[in-house]
């Protein structure tokens, strides 16, 4: 696998779309089809305003993975469900953890294999909110990287 910083993002982005709604089709349950199509018109926008987007690849060249930090943050990461429980998203997550910094991210309560996934690479919540920064009632939990002594 090969992980690299995109710079020219136009020409990937029907890709990456692609990517985003599969994956949110197979983890966001809570989401309606209506739901998923109202966020997917403004995922170009964030996809091409985030600081940093980055796409991982396969041995083929193939997309299939992406995501996107900002101020030590992590700010999304979608993978093509087909590559789920491959260590994909979690060598994606200790790249961005060494390079970029990530220390910070947020996650929706509703999708328990991401909490999970965060938690096990060292994430703990501190903080909960009972809606998303639209004002949707999809909680979300703000997490962040456990220091070297277990405290947040």
């Amino acid at each position: 696998m090969k992980i690299y910083e995109l710079q020219e993002r136009t020409t990937l982005l029907p890709v990456l779309l692609t990517i985003w709604e599969d994956s949110v089709r197979a983890t966001h349950h809570f989401l309606s089809d209506t739901e998923i199509e109202q966020i997917r018109e403004y995922v170009p926008q964030a996809l091409q305003n985030v600081s940093h987007l980055l796409v991982a690849q396969n041995e083929s060249g193939e997309s299939i993975g992406f995501m996107g930090t900002e101020n030590n943050r992590l700010e999304m990461l979608f993978l093509s469900p087909k590559e789920c429980g491959k260590g994909i998203g979690k060598q994606m997550l200790q790249y961005g953890m060494e390079q970029y910094g990530i220390r910070e991210l947020t996650v929706n309560e509703q999708n328990p294999q991401a909490v999970v996934f965060y938690m096990h690479l060292g994430f703990e919540t501190y903080k909960r909110a009972d809606c998303d920064e639209e004002g949707n009632s999809y909680p979300l939990l703000y997490m962040t990287l456990k220091d070297t002594e277990g405290k947040i």
